[in-house]
């Protein structure tokens, strides 16, 4: 995949012009030169916020793919990085060169390479360096990996899938920022998922609102009493989010209890989960 140009044209919606004599300088040099220039972005690029046009650049340059939260320094990064792969280099040595990056970052070069893995070449190479950030406790590197990121949707398998998304879940991160939460949920996840709120409510403990929302393709009888639970929570949010599953579901038992609390429910809202998208700490009391 060659995206080296579109990256270069969203760069230049932003990037001052002296920035970007130094860019087209340093995309000429071979690869070691390349190397170098990744290392040495911060001295030539502002760090500064995306703007709005140039953020909506993303997907249209890669479908899933969300720039939220990236600087300007970190895209002329990925944008270094996507150079590489249009030298000419056998598959070994351009492993060999990304992997040497990886292991000699710091912590912003660590963030820009995983915001780079869905663009670089041999996607099978970098699982590993993939899963490993998903197990990070450094929080700018899993974010990295887990938000406005389409790698995870294409290539994890379910069981590192669902490591990220409980992942997100356990520290208070927001769950609607992975790319492809509704095309891989699965039912091994909501089954997790079930059996971790018992544990957060026997410790009285309380579990994000939206997190429900993975539960509506697997609703079954056995998961109804969770959802009763909820509609008889303090929490406004809790009964939002009962209603929402309720009215979304197809399980004829959930028409039944929607049915029964039809005076106790709240009223759908027009953005439906977009409601329940906000910060809800898992540690505030039940």
């Amino acid at each position: 995949m060659n995206i080296s140009e579109p990256l270069f044209q969203a760069l230049s919606g932003q990037c001052q012009p002296k920035e970007l004599d130094w860019l087209k300088e340093k995309s000429a040099k071979d690869t070691n030169s390349l190397s170098l220039s990744f290392v040495m972005v911060p001295r030539f690029i502002e760090k500064q916020e995306l703007e709005n046009e140039v953020l909506s650049q993303a997907a249209s340059i890669l479908p899933d793919w969300n720039w939220n939260g990236w600087t300007l320094d970190r895209l002329a990064r990925v944008y270094l990085l996507s150079l590489c792969q249009e030298r000419e280099l056998s598959k070994d040595e351009y492993i060999k060169k990304i992997n040497l990056l990886f292991d000699t970052a710091e912590l912003n070069e660590s963030v820009a390479l995983y915001s780079a893995i869905p663009v670089l070449a041999y996607p099978e190479a970098w699982m590993n360096r993939a899963t490993d950030a998903v197990r990070s406790n450094v929080g700018l590197i899993f974010d990295a990996i887990a938000f406005g990121n389409p790698y995870p949707k294409q290539y994890f398998s379910e069981l590192a899938w669902n490591q990220l998304v409980l992942k997100c879940i356990f520290n208070d991160k927001p769950i609607h920022q992975i790319e492809g939460l509704e095309e891989r949920n699965n039912e091994a996840l909501v089954q997790t998922l079930v059996d971790f709120a018992h544990e957060r409510w026997a410790a009285n403990r309380r579990v994000p609102s939206q997190v429900w929302r993975l539960l509506v393709p697997y609703l079954n009888p056995a998961i109804l009493p969770n959802i009763e639970k909820l509609i008889h929570s303090d929490s406004a949010s809790d009964r939002l989010a009962a209603a929402l599953v309720l009215a979304q579901s197809s399980l004829a038992e959930a028409k039944t209890l929607a049915e029964k609390y039809k005076n106790e429910l709240p009223a759908i809202p027009n953005d439906a989960w977009g409601a329940l998208e906000k910060p809800e700490p898992i540690y505030q009391p039940a």
